[in-house]
């Protein structure tokens, strides 16, 4: 964001919290990162009754559901430490809202994290982190 961006957005009365401001830049980073690398992007923040999906796309035959991770710092944890038991129900339980949308299509689907790293604002490095969780119990069979 620009002074002048942040000056009307100041006078609007709309000004952003920076953790929001980072979990866009993060998202951002991440899908232009994942087309880079041969992805095909479906949707951006998916949201059903139960949760959000920040990032949905396919690779080959596979449905990817991305969960975005943005951090200015490592020093406590990875960002992908974040998602945790909770968080990995909420993300299984959206995504099979999402497969219901799409009328129980049968395919394979993975959960994939992407921790972006920040520096002074800019994007230092971004890791993904494919196929990182399964489906949370009960929703999954066996």
């Amino acid at each position: 964001m620009n002074l002048l961006e942040k000056l009307k957005a100041t006078f609007a009365g709309k000004v952003q919290p920076e953790h929001l401001r980072r979990g866009e830049l993060g998202e951002r980073a991440a899908k232009k990162y994942l087309q880079g690398q041969g992805l095909k992007f479906l949707t951006a923040n998916y949201r059903s009754p139960r949760g959000e999906i920040d990032l949905i796309f396919r690779e080959d035959d596979c449905l990817c559901f991305v969960e975005v991770k943005t951090r200015s710092s490592e020093a406590w944890s990875r960002p992908a430490a974040a998602v945790d038991a909770r968080k990995r129900k909420l993300l299984s339980q959206t995504a099979l809202d999402y497969l219901k949308l799409l009328k129980q299509p049968a395919v394979k689907f993975r959960f994939d994290i992407v921790e972006v790293l920040l520096q002074d604002g800019a994007v230092r490095e971004i890791r993904h982190l494919p196929n990182t969780f399964t489906l949370s119990k009960p929703y999954r069979y066996g």
